[in-house]
């Protein structure tokens, strides 16, 4: 192979690293704090999440294009069948929240939407906006999968729905670091 080539095989090997290196440590959502409580006969769940933006999906929320922020639910029983080292697992029970975000430049508000219910909350500032997103608020479990809660695991994550922006942008969104902020999966806590 002649020098030349080796040298533009190492350069090239060099940016896909630094490509690599930007979207691992590109900031993600958060989910801070997840618990389970009983309440009556059945279960909520409340929890926190963090929605830190990067600039390119503040700028286009701010031009007004609406953004979809989806919130998911599952409950997996898991039960040990060679104790720690494998488990069954089977999940009961999913669902998920889509909320929109959006603003308004004539009232100068940024409305959030609940996508099932058609609900809609008006902010004064994008921070307070993301602040009530982020809090879940006793959200009650389906109690016909709750009876025996012993090997019950409540995973809860939020990220956003690429295939709503406007078509144009799509593309660039998918391959994008910079709208690839979907959080891990976390187990909530049962109190």
């Amino acid at each position: 192979m002649p020098v030349s080539a080796t040298v533009r095989l190492l350069h090239l090997f060099r940016w896909a690293l630094l490509l690599i290196s930007t979207a691992v440590s590109a900031e993600s959502f958060t989910i801070e704090s997840a618990q389970v409580s009983p309440i009556g006969n059945g279960f909520v769940l409340n929890a926190k999440i963090k929605y830190p933006l990067t600039p390119r999906i503040k700028e286009a929320i701010d031009n007004g294009v609406p953004i979809i922020f989806i919130q998911q639910f599952e409950i997996i029983e898991s039960l040990p069948l060679l104790g720690k080292y494998w488990q069954w697992s089977e999940t009961l029970w999913a669902s998920d929240i889509r909320y929109q975000l959006r603003y308004h430049a004539l009232t100068e508000l940024y409305i959030l939407v609940d996508m099932d219910t058609r609900h809609q909350r008006n902010y004064s500032s994008l921070s307070v906006a993301l602040d009530a997103l982020g809090t879940v608020k006793q959200l009650g479990l389906p109690p016909e999968h709750l009876t025996d809660t012993d090997n019950l695991i409540l995973q809860v994550r939020s990220g956003l729905d690429l295939n709503a922006l406007p078509t144009p942008m799509r593309p660039g969104a998918l391959i994008s670091s910079k709208w690839q902020l979907t959080s891990p999966w976390v187990a909530a806590e049962w109190l």
